[in-house]
């Protein structure tokens, strides 16, 4: 079936090309013609029902075959119109009757004014709209590909859904790119049909006095209505399809058909419905005009806003009535409602108000669409892709994240605890985009000044209307919800450490026990606890170093452990024997951009350790100490424009001493042993520390 499809598709547009070339007989003219019309009309409808242009991706080749095919057909009637006499087909003859209705100036006059419309408004509007979509799509691809790579990169897509996102844009960018040299072909259309209608009623009035010997008033009857006919069964196929090529390239913010939008955002304005109507009925009164008519428009037009009103005023009250139904908060026995008082007699239901949530957030009023799914909220399912991304990745899974309402907040705020303590405050505006300015941006835009809450960069609250336009000037627009989800997946980033339970390590280690259970076995709990197994993770955790690689980190606790008692040199061990999984977190196209210490710094710390009850320890001088944090201060900066986190570089021994010197100032520092990183890197030094 396909087959065929493809090769009847192929086998029409051959048709088409051999019409220019052969005549066709008044009797298949007719057929070509309604074809011709009936075509034009489908096209118009599926241009008014699709809810994307991409849905209907075959408009610019479409128009391109639509197009021949008319110029084919008018060819093959002025073959007619010239060589029997005016005479092609019932469908130009009924056309050219009921347009002239017997006087020749007036339908002439109909004629132009039907084909200047279709050539000045409709196609040279489609055309314009075209070329600047073109523009703008081309200009906002680089701000929309980085808007992709951030959300793939805070967990809130998958590589697949960011494949396809990619794939979208690029079509897009062909799609308006062929629509903007489509819109060509309809002008040229447009400016051909004059040219044919010219021919054809001058070269008719030659043949019809020169060779057919027929009278001047007979001639001009006869041309006039075979021209003007021929015009308009050419022309009002063209007019529908340039109609449709303008609603193609003007849904740009539409969220449905042409019909849903259209019925959906009058609907939502009914004062403006009962302001128009009364704006008539006050015309009305104007001497001279059709009262009658005006109103009766105008009494419409206020009965149906009013009917409207009532409508969103009845569903507002049920709404309300739904959402005011508050669940019973307390409840005895037999589940009748008790006061609070009589509820908390029981000590059993205090146990109740102790417990903490792992991790929790809180919203405040004008947030919870996004959260509630049955408004259409879809923070929920992005958490569930980020917890399963942050697994593949890190190997640790996020437990369970409570997402509940809050009355102490402002109605914008957001708040993310973890273990009952607030560590992450944040405010969006639900309607509006986050624009991330750049350094050098092409063009200021206008908005609400503001920093985003995950990385600290500045930013401007925008409307919708300034979207596209924000992207072409080189700001990263993103979405509200996808502000809220980068700055919980951050957070949550930031404190996975304090996320690993006891009972989660236990879990851990049963995962490993179905591959491996000898290993398990020999290090639980003969050579190592729970406990200290758990330190030791939550040590790697917090240095961002995953966990995903179980075995390799078990089997070097059971080799170190024979050897070394001391859990900060265990955990050095793992991460060398995690070095590949390390250069392939930190490492970007085969080069780490890193800060890197002097040799008399390194001796200066080694020098400077000392042996305490809870092991080694540094004792830097004050003076040393707030010379290296003011120097690696001013090093950080320089990563600001590398786009990667900074990397210090420094020697095994070093390298825990220097860490914990740094944590504090510094927590999103992260620093490395050249132990830790493959040989095949290349490593690139941006700045030094001295001491």
């Amino acid at each position: 079936m396909k087959k065929f499809l493809y090769s009847a598709v192929s086998l029409a547009v051959v048709a088409i090309v051999l019409l220019l070339i052969f005549p066709l007989s008044p009797f298949l003219m007719d057929v070509m013609i309604i074809l011709n019309i009936s075509l034009s009309v489908i096209i118009l409808l599926i241009s008014m029902n699709i809810r994307e242009a991409l849905e209907f991706s075959i408009f610019p080749s479409l128009l391109l075959v639509t197009t021949l095919f008319r110029l084919a057909l008018n060819v093959s009637s002025t073959r007619n119109i010239l060589s029997n006499q005016g005479q092609s087909g019932q469908v130009i003859q009924a056309f050219g009757d009921f347009v002239l209705g017997g006087n020749v100036v007036v339908g002439f006059i109909i004629y132009i004014i039907i084909v200047l419309v279709q050539l000045i408004v409709i196609t040279r509007g489609a055309e314009r709209v075209a070329e600047v979509a073109a523009r703008f799509t081309l200009d906002a691809m680089p701000g929309k590909q980085m808007a992709i790579d951030a959300d793939l990169s805070s967990g809130l897509i998958n590589e697949q859904e960011a494949k396809e996102r990619r794939n979208k844009i690029q079509k897009e960018a062909d799609f308006y790119g062929a629509m903007d040299g489509a819109t060509k072909i309809v002008k040229g259309d447009a400016t051909m049909s004059i040219i044919m209608t010219l021919v054809n009623f001058i070269g008719g009035v030659i043949i019809g006095l020169v060779q057919g010997g027929m009278e001047f008033s007979q001639v001009m009857m006869v041309y006039s209505i075979a021209t003007v006919g021929d015009g308009l069964v050419s022309q009002i196929p063209a007019l529908l399809i340039s109609t449709a090529t303008g609603m193609i390239v003007t849904r740009s913010v539409s969220e449905g058909s042409l019909n849903d939008d259209v019925s959906r955002q009058f609907m939502a304005q009914p004062l403006s419905i009962i302001a128009g109507g009364m704006m008539m009925l006050i015309i009305s009164a104007v001497p001279g005009m059709p009262k009658l008519q005006m109103i009766v428009i105008g009494i419409t037009l206020v009965g149906g806003g009013w009917v409207l009103s009532r409508r969103m005023e009845t569903m507002g009250t049920e709404l309300a009535g739904e959402a005011g139904g508050a669940p019973e908060e307390y409840g005895g026995m037999e589940g009748e409602p008790v006061s609070e008082e009589e509820y908390y007699k029981d000590i059993n239901n205090v146990y109740s108000l102790i417990g903490v949530e792992t991790i929790e957030m809180e919203f405040g009023y004008s947030l919870i669409p996004l959260v509630d799914e049955s408004s259409g909220g879809k923070m929920i399912n992005r958490i569930v892709i980020f917890r399963r991304q942050y697994a593949q990745e890190m190997g640790l899974v996020i437990p369970s994240i409570r997402l509940r309402d809050s009355s102490s907040l402002n109605t914008n705020q957001y708040v993310v605890k973890i273990k009952g303590e607030e560590v992450a405050k944040g405010e969006i505006l639900i309607d509006y985009y986050l624009a991330l300015t750049p350094a050098n941006p092409l063009k200021e835009i206008d908005g609400i000044d503001t920093i985003e809450p995950a990385y600290g960069i500045p930013g401007k609250w925008i409307t919708i209307d300034k979207k596209e336009m924000a992207e072409i000037y080189g700001y990263t627009v993103i979405d509200p919800l996808s502000v809220m989800l980068t700055h919980l997946s951050e957070t949550v980033r930031k404190h996975a450490h304090e996320l690993l339970s006891r009972q989660e390590v236990v879990q851990l280690v049963e995962n490993v026990k179905k591959a491996a259970p000898q290993l398990v076995e020999e290090l639980f709990p003969n050579v190592i606890s729970y406990g200290v197994f758990q330190k030791i993770l939550t040590n790697l955790l917090k240095e961002g170093i995953p966990i995903k690689d179980m075995e390799t980190i078990m089997e070097t606790i059971a080799d170190s452990a024979m050897t070394v008692k001391d859990m900060e040199t265990i955990t050095e061990n793992i991460r060398i024997a995690l070095k590949r999984t390390i250069t392939r977190k930190f490492c970007e196209g085969g080069v780490m951009r890193v800060i890197t210490l002097s040799a008399d710094l390194e001796k200066n710390i080694i020098t400077s350790l000392s042996k305490g009850d809870q092991g080694m320890y540094l004792a830097l001088s004050p003076e040393v100490m707030q010379n290296v944090i003011q120097q690696l201060g001013e090093e950080i900066r320089k990563f600001q424009e590398l786009s990667q986190d900074p990397i210090v570089l420094t020697s095994q021994v070093v390298r825990q001493h220097f860490y914990h010197l740094v944590e504090q100032f510094y927590p999103n520092v992260y620093v490395l042993s050249f132990n830790e990183i493959s040989n095949n890197i290349q490593i690139q030094a941006v700045g030094n520390i001295s001491a």
